[in-house]
Protein backbone atom coordinates (compact mmCIF):
# COMPACT_ATOMS: atom_id res chain seq x y z
CA UNK A 1 0.00 0.00 0.00
CA UNK A 2 2.65 2.59 0.36
CA UNK A 3 4.65 1.88 -2.51
CA UNK A 4 1.26 2.29 -4.25
CA UNK A 5 0.55 5.52 -2.31
CA UNK A 6 4.09 6.79 -3.47
CA UNK A 7 3.65 5.84 -7.05
CA UNK A 8 0.28 8.10 -6.86
CA UNK A 9 1.85 10.49 -5.38
CA UNK A 10 4.66 10.61 -7.73
CA UNK A 11 1.51 10.74 -11.06
CA UNK A 12 0.10 13.29 -9.19
CA UNK A 13 3.51 15.78 -8.89
CA UNK A 14 4.25 14.37 -12.94
CA UNK A 15 0.63 15.64 -13.76
CA UNK A 16 1.38 18.71 -11.86
CA UNK A 17 4.37 19.22 -13.45
CA UNK A 18 4.54 21.93 -15.98
CA UNK A 19 8.23 22.22 -16.97
CA UNK A 20 8.87 21.70 -20.36
CA UNK A 21 5.55 22.64 -21.58
CA UNK A 22 7.16 25.48 -23.72
CA UNK A 23 9.45 22.85 -25.01
CA UNK A 24 6.62 20.53 -26.14
CA UNK A 25 4.40 23.54 -27.31
CA UNK A 26 7.28 24.74 -29.60
CA UNK A 27 7.55 21.13 -30.89
CA UNK A 28 4.46 21.49 -32.77
CA UNK A 29 4.74 25.07 -33.20
CA UNK A 30 8.34 25.25 -34.65
CA UNK A 31 8.27 23.30 -37.73
CA UNK A 32 4.80 25.26 -38.95
CA UNK A 33 6.75 28.44 -37.79
CA UNK A 34 9.55 27.98 -39.82
CA UNK A 35 7.88 26.95 -42.74
CA UNK A 36 6.07 30.12 -42.63
CA UNK A 37 9.31 32.53 -42.11
CA UNK A 38 10.45 30.27 -45.14
CA UNK A 39 7.71 31.08 -47.33
CA UNK A 40 7.70 34.77 -46.90
CA UNK A 41 11.64 35.10 -47.84
CA UNK A 42 10.83 33.17 -50.66
CA UNK A 43 7.84 35.04 -52.05
CA UNK A 44 9.63 38.38 -50.74
CA UNK A 45 12.49 37.61 -52.92
CA UNK A 46 10.85 36.82 -55.74
CA UNK A 47 8.34 39.70 -55.80
CA UNK A 48 11.89 41.86 -55.33
CA UNK A 49 13.20 39.77 -57.89
CA UNK A 50 10.49 40.30 -60.33
CA UNK A 51 10.40 44.56 -59.43
CA UNK A 52 13.66 44.87 -60.40
CA UNK A 53 13.42 43.00 -63.59
CA UNK A 54 10.51 45.52 -64.75
CA UNK A 55 12.67 48.03 -63.80
CA UNK A 56 15.58 47.57 -65.63
CA UNK A 57 13.24 45.90 -68.83
CA UNK A 58 12.17 49.51 -68.63
CA UNK A 59 15.13 51.06 -69.07
CA UNK A 60 16.69 48.90 -71.47
CA UNK A 61 13.62 49.07 -73.59
CA UNK A 62 14.14 52.96 -73.69
CA UNK A 63 17.57 53.13 -74.83
CA UNK A 64 16.37 50.32 -77.65
CA UNK A 65 14.65 52.86 -78.84
CA UNK A 66 17.54 55.43 -79.62
CA UNK A 67 18.65 55.69 -83.30
CA UNK A 68 21.90 54.05 -81.99
CA UNK A 69 20.03 51.07 -80.61
CA UNK A 70 21.48 48.30 -82.86
CA UNK A 71 24.90 48.79 -82.54
CA UNK A 72 24.18 48.80 -78.07
CA UNK A 73 21.44 45.94 -78.48
CA UNK A 74 23.84 43.55 -76.92
CA UNK A 75 25.47 45.86 -74.09
CA UNK A 76 21.58 46.93 -73.19
CA UNK A 77 21.20 43.21 -73.08
CA UNK A 78 23.71 42.11 -70.86
CA UNK A 79 23.27 45.07 -68.38
CA UNK A 80 19.91 43.84 -67.87
CA UNK A 81 20.96 40.00 -67.26
CA UNK A 82 23.85 41.45 -64.36
CA UNK A 83 21.11 43.62 -62.96
CA UNK A 84 18.97 40.76 -62.47
CA UNK A 85 21.34 38.35 -61.91
CA UNK A 86 23.28 39.92 -59.37
CA UNK A 87 20.16 38.91 -56.84
CA UNK A 88 20.18 34.96 -57.71
CA UNK A 89 22.22 32.28 -58.03
CA UNK A 90 25.09 32.18 -60.53
CA UNK A 91 22.88 29.12 -62.39
CA UNK A 92 20.21 31.31 -63.32
CA UNK A 93 19.65 31.69 -67.50
CA UNK A 94 18.01 34.89 -68.49
CA UNK A 95 16.77 35.21 -71.92
CA UNK A 96 15.58 38.25 -74.30
CA UNK A 97 13.38 38.12 -77.22
CA UNK A 98 12.42 41.07 -78.95
CA UNK A 99 9.72 41.56 -82.00
CA UNK A 100 8.78 44.71 -84.03
CA UNK A 101 5.70 45.20 -85.38
CA UNK A 102 4.67 48.07 -87.73
CA UNK A 103 2.14 49.45 -85.23
CA UNK A 104 1.47 48.83 -81.65
CA UNK A 105 -2.57 47.71 -82.91
CA UNK A 106 -0.30 44.88 -84.80
CA UNK A 107 1.15 43.21 -81.31
CA UNK A 108 0.29 39.75 -80.73
CA UNK A 109 -2.34 39.54 -83.80
CA UNK A 110 -1.80 37.15 -86.06
CA UNK A 111 -1.33 36.93 -89.64
CA UNK A 112 -4.83 37.86 -91.43
CA UNK A 113 -6.00 34.75 -93.87
CA UNK A 114 -8.50 34.03 -95.71
CA UNK A 115 -10.68 31.71 -93.80
CA UNK A 116 -12.48 29.91 -96.89
CA UNK A 117 -13.11 26.36 -94.66
CA UNK A 118 -14.29 28.57 -91.56
CA UNK A 119 -12.03 26.08 -89.13
CA UNK A 120 -9.77 28.97 -88.03
CA UNK A 121 -6.69 27.89 -88.79
CA UNK A 122 -5.00 28.65 -91.98
CA UNK A 123 -4.39 25.86 -94.05
CA UNK A 124 -5.29 23.93 -97.73
CA UNK A 125 -3.78 26.76 -99.61
CA UNK A 126 -5.81 29.93 -98.10
CA UNK A 127 -4.31 33.20 -98.94
CA UNK A 128 -2.31 34.93 -96.02
CA UNK A 129 -0.85 38.74 -95.64
CA UNK A 130 2.43 37.15 -94.76
CA UNK A 131 3.58 40.82 -92.66
CA UNK A 132 7.14 39.68 -91.57
CA UNK A 133 8.05 38.51 -94.79
CA UNK A 134 9.48 35.23 -93.41
CA UNK A 135 7.43 32.69 -96.06
CA UNK A 136 5.27 31.25 -93.69
CA UNK A 137 1.51 32.13 -91.53
CA UNK A 138 2.70 33.15 -87.96
CA UNK A 139 0.50 33.85 -84.95
CA UNK A 140 2.35 37.11 -84.04
CA UNK A 141 3.08 39.21 -87.33
CA UNK A 142 6.05 40.69 -85.71
CA UNK A 143 9.37 40.22 -87.49
CA UNK A 144 12.22 39.25 -84.52
CA UNK A 145 14.55 42.01 -83.68
CA UNK A 146 13.98 45.60 -82.81
CA UNK A 147 13.30 46.62 -85.95
CA UNK A 148 13.38 50.56 -87.42
CA UNK A 149 12.41 53.87 -87.17
CA UNK A 150 8.57 54.43 -86.19
CA UNK A 151 8.48 50.62 -85.14
CA UNK A 152 6.91 49.42 -81.96
CA UNK A 153 8.85 46.75 -80.13
CA UNK A 154 8.06 44.37 -77.51
CA UNK A 155 10.37 43.95 -75.22
CA UNK A 156 10.58 40.86 -73.30
CA UNK A 157 13.00 39.25 -70.70
CA UNK A 158 12.44 35.75 -69.02
CA UNK A 159 14.57 34.87 -66.08
CA UNK A 160 14.52 30.86 -64.60
CA UNK A 161 16.55 30.36 -61.52
CA UNK A 162 16.26 27.58 -58.74
CA UNK A 163 14.63 28.32 -55.50
CA UNK A 164 16.92 30.06 -52.85
CA UNK A 165 14.77 28.02 -50.13
CA UNK A 166 14.08 24.69 -50.06
CA UNK A 167 10.30 25.69 -49.36
CA UNK A 168 9.29 24.28 -52.98
CA UNK A 169 9.73 20.54 -51.36
CA UNK A 170 7.59 20.93 -48.91
CA UNK A 171 4.72 22.39 -50.26
CA UNK A 172 4.73 21.49 -54.00
CA UNK A 173 6.27 24.23 -55.79
CA UNK A 174 8.24 23.90 -58.66
CA UNK A 175 12.11 23.99 -57.92
CA UNK A 176 12.42 26.58 -60.89
CA UNK A 177 11.74 30.02 -60.40
CA UNK A 178 10.29 31.27 -63.88
CA UNK A 179 9.53 35.07 -63.69
CA UNK A 180 8.77 37.44 -67.20
CA UNK A 181 9.00 40.90 -67.87
CA UNK A 182 7.72 42.69 -71.17
CA UNK A 183 7.57 46.36 -72.53
CA UNK A 184 6.20 47.98 -75.49
CA UNK A 185 7.64 50.96 -76.77
CA UNK A 186 7.61 53.01 -80.30
CA UNK A 187 11.43 53.62 -81.88
CA UNK A 188 12.11 57.08 -82.47
CA UNK A 189 11.24 58.62 -85.81
CA UNK A 190 15.22 59.00 -86.92
CA UNK A 191 14.24 58.04 -90.11
CA UNK A 192 11.19 56.98 -92.44
CA UNK A 193 9.66 54.16 -91.35
CA UNK A 194 9.54 51.26 -93.60
CA UNK A 195 6.20 50.39 -96.00
CA UNK A 196 4.06 48.23 -94.63
CA UNK A 197 4.87 44.47 -96.51
CA UNK A 198 1.49 43.01 -98.29
CA UNK A 199 2.90 40.38 -99.79
CA UNK A 200 -0.12 37.71 -99.97
CA UNK A 201 1.09 33.63 -100.18
CA UNK A 202 -1.13 30.91 -99.25
CA UNK A 203 -1.04 28.75 -96.56
CA UNK A 204 0.38 24.75 -96.65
Amino acid sequence: MRRLHRIGDFLRQLRDDRSGVTLVEFAFVGPVLILMVIGLFDIAHTQYTSSVLHGALQKAGRDLTLENANSQEANIDQRVADQVRSLMPASATVVFEKVSHFDFADIGEPEEFTDQNDDDICNNNEPYVDTNDNGQWDADRGKDGIGGARDAVLYTARVSYPRLFPLYGMIGLPQEVTLEASTVLRNQPFDEQNDRITTTRNCT
